[in-house]
């Protein structure tokens, strides 16, 4: 319990990091002069650095264990939430984000690595959708009580109060996470690096699923981590405080989600599951588009339906494993980890690139936000339609006749 509450603050954080640049993003255009596809370029940094940095995650995992991996990696994380708040520009700030990126990596996968470890199959969907939707407290925070502390105390000190938290952190993981026991029997034999990523790649029914693994969680962390602020804020006149509590609330949603999908998990199963919320999720952002502009409250309805609907990461990751051998898990985790969080960033900076070229071509507010929800929904759907397609459990192998 004692390593769960410590990986929990954790995943607390990294959710925080994963979503501030919302509410902050004001401050950093007035300070940094960032225009919108920078701030994407800021959140997409976080995203893929943070994806990239899975492959030696897993491998480190492996090899050294979840408590020395994840001590050292937030160690970074602290440098660069320091090297935010000093930044002056553009390009500092974007190397900050990629750092606190590099460092939140090893969170999440430490927590499903002991939950791999310690837990049956038939529980890993459980334990990750526990640490996810109790994590994702971290993303309310980075809404209105982020906004207090921004108007109490500046961007500045507030990041540099961060750095102490990610400081602290790192020394309760060094002190209370604890290693799982060593398997039983001879010594392990380590595969390389690429070849684990080899293992998971040459999976064919894998491959049905990474489209919709690389676009899902994007949509859904682009509109909350990125969107939600500047769509209220220019569209609909919402001032500071009334953006804050919005992003708050959707982030309370996700955090919802990530547990209410449960139940229907364990009824319908994985596939399913995620077949009726991504259609529920698609659905809500062509309505954005064709309806939003008309009612601030139809607007904030439909981003909470994407926030409660949006998140089914764990029962993605559920589905995958059980395409996964029990010397896979690992570095199986690993890699869906990085389709997940790589195809975020992507998201992040495509829908960046898409709002600038819309902004110079003289687009005004509305239209833009149309767009950019109707491509948000466009992706999800085309996925989706692939995503069908995928085995939803692996074929029983039928004996051989005698």
């Amino acid at each position: 319990m004692t390593s769960f509450l410590v990986l929990l603050l954790a995943y607390i954080l990294s959710q925080f990091f994963r979503s501030f640049l919302a509410v902050i993003s004001g401050d950093l255009t007035r300070d940094l002069g960032l225009d919108q596809g920078q701030l994407g370029s800021l959140q997409a940094a976080w995203l893929i650095a943070f994806a990239l940095t899975q492959f030696p995650v897993g491998y480190a995992l492996d090899r050294i264990g979840p408590r020395r991996t994840l001590a050292g990696f937030l160690l970074v994380a602290f440098v660069g939430t320091v090297i935010f708040g000093l930044s002056r520009g553009y390009l500092s700030a974007l190397t900050a984000l990629a750092l606190i990126g590099i460092g939140c990596a090893p969170i999440l996968m430490s927590g499903f690595y002991l939950a791999a470890r310690l837990y049956s199959p038939r529980h890993f969907a459980t334990m990750s959708s526990f640490l996810i939707g109790f994590g994702c407290i971290g993303d309310p925070l980075s809404g209105a009580p982020l906004a207090y502390f921004l108007a109490a105390y500046g961007w500045r000190a507030t990041v540099f109060g961060l750095a102490g938290i990610v400081a602290l952190t790192a020394l309760l993981v060094v002190l209370l996470l604890k290693d799982p026991p060593p398997l039983p029997g001879a010594a392990q034999q380590h595969v390389s690096l690429l070849g684990g990523i080899k293992q998971i790649v040459v999976k064919r029914p894998l491959w049905l699923i990474f489209p919709f693994t690389f676009v899902s969680y994007g949509v859904t962390i682009s509109i909350r981590g990125l969107w939600i602020a500047p769509y209220l804020q220019t569209v609909h006149g919402f001032d500071l405080a009334a953006t804050s509590y919005a992003a708050m609330t959707m982030g309370g949603f996700i955090a919802a989600g990530a547990l209410l999908v449960l139940p229907l998990y364990r009824r319908i199963g994985a596939k399913p599951t995620v077949i009726a919320c991504a259609v529920t999720v698609a659905l809500a952002c062509f309505s954005l588009a064709l309806w939003g502009e008309a009612s601030s409250r139809l607007a904030v309805g439909l981003l909470l339906v994407i926030g409660l609907f949006g998140v089914t990461y764990a029962v993605v990751m559920a589905h995958a494993r059980a395409f996964m051998s029990p010397q896979e898990i690992g570095r199986g985790v690993t890699f869906m980890n990085f389709v997940f969080m790589g195809g975020a960033g992507v998201m992040q900076w495509l829908s960046g690139r898409l709002v600038n070229a819309l902004d110079g071509r003289g687009y005004d507010a509305q239209a833009t936000f149309g767009w950019l929800f109707v491509f948000m929904g466009a992706m999800l759907a085309v996925t989706l339609a692939i995503y069908i397609a995928a085995p939803a459990e692996p074929k029983a192998v039928v004996p051989a006749a005698t």
